[in-house]
């Protein structure tokens, strides 16, 4: 096996399927074969013809920082369950995106705009 391929090699992997929005979790080896975390965001835009893209953004996590990552992010989804509940689906999550020719886009901005009608239309995953 070269070098290239040990890179390239996932250890260890789990996928969680979020809405319109897919998570890679990652374990790698780095070509001393010591071992690192890719945290990968998949999204999905459809185009008006009909063709399709994926919008993708990963970070990539080194064991040096594992604790200080972990708490930060314990500490952070504490602070929102706190606040906010468990709930399990999120209504503002679920519209931050806007309606623009039928496609959905989505928006920066804190409250969620529309330049249609509201009427959606319940989509699958598996119909993507």
């Amino acid at each position: 096996m070269n070098d290239k391929e040990l890179v390239e090699k996932d250890i260890f992997s789990k996928v969680l399927r979020a809405g319109r929005r897919t998570y890679f979790f990652d374990v790698r080896a780095t070509k001393a074969d010591d071992y690192y975390i890719t945290i990968t965001e998949s999204k999905k835009f459809t185009e008006e013809d009909g063709s399709y893209h994926f919008k993708k953004h990963k970070i990539y996590l080194y064991k040096e920082d594992f604790t200080s990552f972990n708490e930060i992010l314990n500490e952070m989804t504490n602070y929102v369950i706190n606040h906010k509940g468990e709930e399990v689906i999120s209504e503002r999550h679920q519209k931050d995106f806007k309606k623009e020719s039928g496609i959905a886009e989505y928006s920066n901005s804190e409250e969620p705009t529309s330049t249609t009608s509201n009427s959606y239309t319940d989509i699958d995953f598996d119909d993507i």
